[in-house]
């Protein structure tokens, strides 16, 4: 079999990825044949007999920050690790073999695509970033849930749902490893908050563990993930990075997964607990296993054993991906840079959410009248910060991709009068946040901007308001006044262009929420998180405050995260989850179960079909979810168990097809420490949002 250039044929995910055919021309990239765990274990025992004791602790420990410590000698070169998850972060001051890498749209922008085939060539291109950049490990994807929308990384992330996270994120893992990339899921576990992380400890029952914050984790390792970075914070009262249930029995036992473990950076204090919880490398490395590791090991308090446990996984895992038998870096991938700017351009095409629209979009580039554009982010592009901040190159401002389309109709105007906004036909305003890693941030927009917004929807009613943030804002103040508004978070290197032809009509917009944004951040589950009497905070000073007392933050939720929250304590939101309009129209009918009683281990074929009856061509994500009235415990009002993203000319109909099987209709029993699915009537239900169903149908589980 002859495969795509540059490519990894990927053979079961338990194996890893895999190298592409060496039938390929001298111009494209060779690689070797797959290393299976069972090959690559066999020989990671020979290199491992061949080290130094020396040598095994300075592989466990970081090496100048970001690499994993080489031994030419023992044919194991050094191998550099970088961030993640939008693109690949340049560190000059580590490496400069990287000359530029693409800003692609931030990941919740990329779960507002609901589209898992274009999340694989999102991350191809990164991984082929990598490669040209000559980084084996890349430090992502991140795939914490979004508990509440004041979490300072959620622009990290994919929002709030475990099924939408799921599929995105095996995808994007298969599309990182098929370039000979290894991916890191980060950060397990329950890392749902920046406010002094390292002093958080997340509560979690063992159910809410397995319905919602393992799913994503289970999808990556399935889909052959071969690194896992452990999380900052406690999880039930110990540090997850040296936490043996965390490791041990939780991802390596329950989990199955085999592969690297990697702390965060400074995220571990105990050298012996670090040594003895499963973890194999201490990231960035200059402080507890370095230190300490020659007193444990006189000491008795660990033993060689464990040590060499550490080092061979490391091993295992460099061999198995190849990393010691061939350049990471490979110059053919850095011909690939004008595609990769294309897959960021469809990004933003399909993430901007319209949320809301009074009619005054599209603003056609042959209609009359005046622009006038003002805000935030009109000469500069948002972007969130810390580790996951990717600069790019080849940027697209909001100005010049609104002065292309619109020309001199459009006008610029930094601080606009009273009278400006008045008589301008309609006003563009860019407003938002810069979220950054380190801290979290108010659920309102600034002051400065708040104002700013109230104040020019006031004055002129035909304002579209466009935001750019990393995760919901409150917008109750303005909503009602705006005349439209489009959520384009943060856009990436070439975003604006996708902006300016959805405002222009151009592209219709298919974007659809990955989140729930509430009227009030007291709606929300995760209200109440900061400890009494203190407030939020930014910068990087109080990240590393270990003074700081423990937070405990109880998941007193439960399960009923985002939609499901807000449907079960009847609290209407601002916009629900799966949200988003069209500048076209679509028609749900003719819904078919078949069975409609599911047996044992059989599927329920849910068929249904969906036309656009307006007169642009039109993306449409039809949503599927399982209600059970009946259950014996509580569970949510229904739960997203499927979806399907089509195209559909005007007048042109699709028969959309999802199947589910019986742990579709299941709930973790804590009881039996398993999923169980009861023999009962539930109701599925298929529509465009979380709150806009448009068909029911019943199937019962014997």
């Amino acid at each position: 079999m002859i495969h795509a250039p540059g490519s990894f044929l990927r053979v079961v995910p338990a194996l890893i990825a895999i190298f592409a055919s060496p039938l390929l021309s001298h111009a494209e990239p060779s690689f070797k044949t797959p290393v299976s765990y069972e090959v690559a274990d066999r020989r990671a025992t020979e290199v491992l007999g061949k080290m130094s004791v020396e040598q095994k602790l300075q592989l466990v420990s970081g090496y100048n920050g970001f690499y994993i410590k080489g031994f030419p000698e023992l044919g194991m070169p050094e191998l550099f690790l970088s961030d993640a998850t939008g693109g690949v972060n340049i560190r000059r001051n580590v490496s400069t073999a990287l000359e530029k890498s693409t800003a692609f749209p931030n990941p919740l922008a990329l779960a507002a695509t609901w589209n898992p085939g274009l999340a694989y060539k999102y991350a191809h291109s990164i991984g082929e970033e990598c490669r040209a950049g000559g980084i084996a490990i890349l430090l992502g994807p991140g795939m914490n849930l979004y508990r509440h929308a004041q979490y300072g990384r959620n622009f990290e992330y994919f929002g709030e749902d475990p099924l939408l996270t799921s599929r995105l994120i095996e995808r994007y893992v298969m599309g990182v490893l098929d370039t000979g990339t290894i991916p890191t899921i980060k950060h397990f576990i329950g890392n749902e908050t920046d406010f002094y992380r390292r002093t958080s400890n997340s509560v979690i029952d063992e159910r809410t563990l397995h319905e919602i914050y393992l799913p994503a984790f289970k999808s990556g390792i399935d889909a052959g993930a071969m690194a896992v970075m452990t999380s900052y914070n406690q999880f039930n009262g110990e540090w997850c990075g040296q936490s043996d249930f965390v490791i041990n029995q939780l991802l390596r036992g329950e989990l199955g997964y085999k592969w690297l473990v990697m702390s965060d950076w400074w995220s571990v204090w105990d050298a012996e607990k670090i040594v003895k919880s499963g973890q194999d490398l201490e990231m960035p490395g200059d402080k507890f296993l370095k230190a300490d590791a020659d007193r444990l090991l006189k000491a008795g308090k660990i033993t060689i054993a464990q040590i060499d446990r550490m080092a061979k996984s490391i091993i295992r895992t460099c061999i198995a991906m190849g990393l010691y038998d061939r350049p990471v870096q490979d110059s053919y991938f850095a011909t690939k840079f004008s595609e990769h700017e294309q897959i960021a351009l469809q990004t933003a095409r399909e993430s901007v959410v319209l949320l809301k629209n009074q009619g005054v979009l599209p603003l056609r580039k042959e209609s009359t009248g005046t622009i006038l554009l003002t805000g935030l982010y009109v000469e500069n592009i948002a972007r969130g910060l810390g580790s996951a901040e990717v600069v790019g190159y080849n940027h697209v401002t909001l100005l010049q991709a609104l002065k292309d389309t619109y020309g001199d109709r459009l006008t610029y105007v930094k601080e606009p009068t009273d009278e400006q906004l008045k008589a301008a036909s309609v006003v563009l305003l860019s407003t938002g946040t810069t979220d950054s890693e380190g801290w979290d941030k108010p659920f309102a927009l600034p002051d400065v901007e708040e104002k700013r917004v109230t104040r020019a929807t006031a004055l002129n009613p035909h304002t579209i308001i466009i935001v750019n943030a990393g995760g919901g804002l409150k917008l109750t103040a303005w909503n009602e006044s705006a005349a439209a508004i489009l959520y384009a978070w943060y856009p990436g290197q070439n975003g604006n262009r996708a902006l300016a032809e959805i405002i222009c009509g151009e592209t219709n917009p298919s974007g659809k929420l990955p989140i729930t944004i509430e009227k009030r951040f007291e709606d929300s589950p995760g209200f109440g998180y900061l400890p009494e009497g203190e407030k939020l905070y930014s910068g990087w000073d109080e990240d590393n405050n270990m003074a700081h007392r423990i937070n405990t933050i109880n998941y007193r939720e439960g399960i009923f995260i985002g939609y499901r929250w807000y449907e079960s304590k009847k609290i209407e939101p601002l916009y629900s989850f799966g949200h988003g309009l069209s500048y076209t129209t679509f028609e749900y009918k003719d819904l078919r179960l078949t069975p409609d009683v599911l047996v044992g281990d059989g599927r329920v074929s849910v068929e249904f079909t969906v036309t656009n009856t307006g007169k642009t061509t039109g993306a449409e994500t039809a949503q599927i979810y399982v209600r059970d009235p009946h259950s014996a415990v509580a569970r949510p009002e229904k739960e997203l168990k499927g979806f399907s993203k089509i195209t559909l000319k005007p007048g042109q109909s699709q028969v959309v097809r999802v199947r589910l099987t019986a742990r579709d209709f299941s709930y973790w029993d804590s009881t039996t420490h398993a999923w169980k699915a009861e023999a009962h009537e539930y109701m599925i239900q298929v529509g465009s949002a979380s709150n806009a169903l448009k068909l029911e149908g019943k199937v019962t589980l014997q």
